[in-house]
């Protein structure tokens, strides 16, 4: 049997995800194939494709020539945490953006692309959703227009279920509801405060409308802007690419009928500065665990 521990890179990850992470150039549905039949386990049992993984959890899978060739050890340049016919949900890096803003610019969609097309997969992608470029996170991109106008048609008319994790200024109340209008529109957003550190907490903020960089103003506009978010109030880090908002849990409805959940592993980056400013690594990810099984609004 071959065994892998879960650390924080994969913690929250959906064990299908896992598994073509592992092994990136094995054929579609391989992965899923392994854990129905039980070839794959997740702590000695038999687990699901949708199960999300916690640190030191241990996935094991059965030895076989055909496994054993599939293993690579690297990961692949796009970190996708759900993938089918239709869309793929990756998990983009911080101060990555969605699109080339400049000549030879790195960006999300001619990555995924790139990727896209090395792994002899045809289909181009068009973004369901966007993040800003200092956002980390999950988000959505179709395999083709009609893919996307289906999902972008779900987004416009009942938007995606989203919750962030947010690094903030300060210590605000224990939860609120921002009401603020934006641009001229009615907007609202609720925060709650799961953990504090050193003049900073980490919030779980769901955007209940979705008006341009709405949780960064919003936070902002109560004294809490998030930390290294420089256009609104948070100040420059070096040691941050971007700045600590991350798109960690989305929540829609696939083509087929089905519901699904996503999470996002936190970056590193973002761990990293949560321990700097006091808030301790393993106590973080327990609490971000729980989040993430805790019910969509």
């Amino acid at each position: 049997m071959l065994s892998f521990e879960i650390t924080h890179e994969d913690h929250c990850r959906r064990l299908e995800s896992y598994l073509r992470t592992l092994m990136p150039a094995s054929p579609f549905g391989y992965a899923r194939k392994l854990i129905k039949s039980g070839a794959a386990t997740l702590n000695s049992a038999p687990s699901t494709p949708n199960t999300l993984l916690s640190l030191h959890d241990t996935v094991t899978l059965k030895e076989s020539a055909t496994t054993i060739a599939q293993l690579s050890a690297t990961r692949p340049p796009l970190d996708i945490l759900y993938e089918d016919g239709l869309i793929l949900i990756a998990n983009k890096p911080p101060g990555l953006p969605m699109h080339r803003t400049a000549e030879f610019e790195s960006n999300l969609v001619d990555t995924g692309q790139a990727y896209m097309t090395q792994r002899d997969t045809p289909c181009k992608l068009y973004p369901v959703n966007r993040l800003d470029r200092g956002t980390s996170g999950a988000v959505i991109l179709a395999k083709s227009s009609s893919s996307a106008a289906i999902y972008g048609r779900q987004v416009k008319e009942t938007g995606l279920d989203k919750l962030y994790l947010a690094l903030v200024w300060g210590i605000p109340e224990s939860s609120g509801v921002i009401n603020e209008t934006l641009d001229g529109k009615e907007s609202e957003t609720r925060y709650r405060t799961l953990l504090a550190g050193n003049n900073c907490s980490l919030l779980a903020v769901t955007p209940i409308s979705g008006r341009m960089h709405q949780i960064r103003r919003h936070l902002a506009s109560i004294g809490r802007p998030v930390v290294a978010d420089k256009r609104y109030g948070g100040g420059d880090l070096p040691e941050l690419s971007g700045f600590a908002l991350h798109s960690f849990r989305t929540a829609l409805s696939l083509a087929e009928s089905s519901n699904l959940t996503v999470c996002a592993p936190i970056p590193d980056e973002m761990l990293n500065i949560c321990k700097q400013r006091g808030i301790e690594r393993n106590t973080l990810l327990e609490t971000v665990y729980r989040l993430s099984h805790q019910e969509a609004s």
